[in-house]
């Protein structure tokens, strides 16, 4: 049996939701125990993560980067660094703003740089843009609201939550691009720790 947490900040509820359906992705690939905790929740129990296989970190993207109650979750692992505790864990990672960009990327590769400081063993997003809908790729008003991957990301899940309350967004498209994404890594995980056992 593999573990996944996925660890996460939610400002106004709307990383929450894709937090939510990453972990219910992961938790439909069988063979996998799956957590969903807090970054407060996460702090206060890091020794508990030095057990689990794969960890997904989600936060919001603040002014081009990314949360401070993250950043905290960061540097609080940097005890984790000085024994590489989290040394070949599987991991992944999502990020949520108010626009289409809002330099989301810049979070993501803040969330890797972490990954990578540990080292973690990164997994991508593995889904091309509109994959759902390629034909929206021939709109020059570009994907809906119910393309998956419509922010174009290979890094990792991104939605967009505009201004609109938690539950008008994210769209549908990003919430099941998260959830796919949350499968993806489970599912790399189980074999992950299969091929270890052999």
């Amino acid at each position: 049996m593999a573990t996944l947490h996925t660890i996460y900040h939610s400002g106004f509820g709307h990383t929450k939701l894709q937090a939510q359906s990453v972990h219910h992705g992961a938790s439909s690939v069988s063979r996998v125990q799956t957590h969903l905790w807090t970054v407060e929740e996460a702090i206060s129990r890091i020794n508990d993560l030095d057990q689990t296989d794969a960890m997904i970190f989600g936060c919001p993207t603040y002014m081009g980067s990314m949360s401070a109650e993250m950043k905290k979750f960061v540097e609080a692992s940097a005890s984790k660094w000085f024994t590489q505790a989290w040394k070949d864990k599987i991991a992944g990672a999502f990020t949520n703003s108010s626009n289409f960009s809002g330099d989301k990327m810049n979070t993501l590769f803040g969330l890797i740089v972490n990954a990578m400081q540990h080292g973690m063993i990164y997994v991508s997003l593995g889904m091309l843009p509109t994959a759902n809908k390629p034909e929206y790729l021939q709109r020059i008003e570009g994907p809906g609201p119910d393309a998956w991957n419509r922010s174009s990301s290979s890094i990792g899940a991104m939605a967009s939550s505009f201004g609109l309350e938690p539950g008008q967004a994210p769209s549908i498209g990003d919430l099941e691009t998260a959830e796919a994404y949350g499968r993806r890594i489970a599912e790399i995980t189980v074999r992950w720790v299969k091929g270890k056992s052999v």
